[in-house]
């Protein structure tokens, strides 16, 4: 099975603030434990919402928002696409996360 794990934005990536050189090499070594056990197919970060917009479809037509927008709660910074043989063993690798980058 595929799961997306979603990583939601914050202010801080918003600004476009990288992370500390500490939680670089975190989340690098989390990313090679995830390679090495065949779990991970993809993992990209996303431009903060300043570069981005929104197109709500009603009806026929189509309206066009340009970012930045303002409530990150609703924002995606990045995401990774896992290949996992059930959710358990999904919900088993996202607990190993290296929690400052949670709450990043």
């Amino acid at each position: 099975m595929r799961f997306m794990v979603i990583v939601k934005a914050s202010k801080s990536s918003e600004a476009g603030a990288l992370p500390s050189q500490e939680l670089i090499a975190e989340m690098g070594k989390f990313n090679e434990e995830l390679v090495k056990a065949g779990v991970l197919l993809a993992a990209e970060g996303l431009q903060s919402s300043s570069k981005g917009a929104r197109v709500k479809f009603v009806g026929e037509k189509r309206i066009v928002t340009d970012g930045p927008f303002a409530e990150t709660k609703e924002l995606v910074a990045g995401f990774w696409l896992w290949k996992c043989a059930s959710l358990q063993v999904a919900i088993e690798w996202i607990k190993r996360c290296p929690q400052s980058y949670a709450r990043r």
